[in-house]
């Protein structure tokens, strides 16, 4: 069996500067011969989190951060037109799968189509863009120009898709209409509405943390907020480069994130280690938090103990894709090539 691996990694911050490009990625997937799976499956993210999902199951769209949830509340026509487009996008692209593999005399084994597509906004330039592409067996398949208002085909294999999608023209031009204007649209209401839901900042707990005596000292910063935040190892008051690894930004379930940074001590002199500090700066947050390392303050057992980071996000494997969706599933009208979409109403303090 062949295994895919998705990872649609979009969560792009900014330190020591108030600006910041926030990013709105779908991503939809169908898979065909892959037992005890969905056969599609919709996750998004704002700013690289997840923020919702939905699958072929239940077809109902399901909100899993806080911000969100009071999105829909407020919105409630908004969630039942997702769970609509849900459904509809898992029909639309099992009957592309299918198609796909017909073209390729693809009889069976095991087969993907993934759509990812979002926009991104310079929350300091006003700068918007848009994407939308497809990706076929874990390979690039197609990709919307805006400009040409055509399929760009990224692999041979997709060519006869490429030559038949271009000939809906109203589909493409409701593409550029929603990828460029819409969807920048939306993505500030969730921006807003999370700026009113999620606290300005908020401080992490930061701990020294240790597999066993030779394995790396890990410094792991846990329920800070927002996710621009920096943390890095440093000697005698200069960052280090070498024998760290820096981990990714990863979300916990409470809106909030975590972060490690890993030093290789197997060259570390005893007499060394007071010289030793780990950093943690987060924007908008003038003072550093600065945890010196100490042999007595390291957590360490031998294995893999409860209290290790455990890694949110991105979930490696056949076709689990592990970001994306926050907000909605776009969907068109066939009689006329346009979305239909729901009217939004803010709160009253945003």
């Amino acid at each position: 069996m062949k295994t895919v691996m998705f990872l649609t990694l979009l969560g792009l911050f900014l330190h020591d500067t108030a600006a910041v490009k926030h990013s709105l990625t779908f991503v939809l997937t169908a898979s065909y011969g892959v037992p005890e799976f969905p056969e599609f499956v919709g996750v998004g993210m704002v700013d690289g989190v997840q923020s919702g999902y939905c699958n072929s199951p239940t077809n109902a769209v399901v909100p899993t951060r806080e911000w969100m949830k009071e999105f829909f509340r407020d919105n409630p026509q908004y969630l039942e037109f997702l769970s609509a487009m849900c459904l509809n996008y898992h029909y639309h692209l099992k009957v592309h799968i299918n198609i796909i593999m017909h073209h390729l005399n693809q009889s069976g084994g095991v087969h993907i189509l993934q759509k990812m597509s979002g926009c991104e906004w310079d929350e300091e330039t006003g700068e918007t863009a848009g994407y939308n592409q497809y990706g076929y067996d874990g390979e690039d398949f197609l990709t919307l120009d805006f400009e040409a208002l055509t399929w760009v085909a990224l692999n041979p294999k997709a060519i006869m898709t490429k030559l038949r999608w271009d000939t809906d023209k109203a589909y493409l031009q409701s593409d550029k209409v929603f990828y460029i204007h819409n969807c920048p649209r939306w993505l500030k209401s969730y921006i807003q509405q999370a700026s009113i839901s999620l606290p300005k900042t908020v401080l992490p707990s930061v701990s020294l943390l240790q597999k066993s005596p030779s394995s790396p000292v890990s410094c792991f910063a846990t329920g800070f907020y927002p996710d621009r935040a920096v943390m890095f190892w440093r000697k005698d008051g200069e960052e280090l480069y070498e024998g760290v690894d820096h981990g990714e930004i990863l979300p916990n379930n409470d809106d909030t994130f975590q972060m490690s940074v890993d030093l290789n001590i197997s060259s570390v002199k005893p007499e060394d280690w007071e010289k030793y500090e780990c950093v943690f700066q987060l924007s908008g947050v003038e003072e550093d938090i600065v945890t010196r390392l100490d042999k007595s303050e390291i957590r360490s057992n031998n294995g893999s103990p409860p209290w290790f980071p455990v890694v949110i996000g991105v979930v490696p494997g056949l076709l689990l894709l592990s970001v994306s969706i926050a907000g909605f599933i776009m969907w068109r009208k066939k009689k006329n090539g346009e979305r239909e979409e729901p009217e939004i109403e803010l709160s009253s303090n945003m």
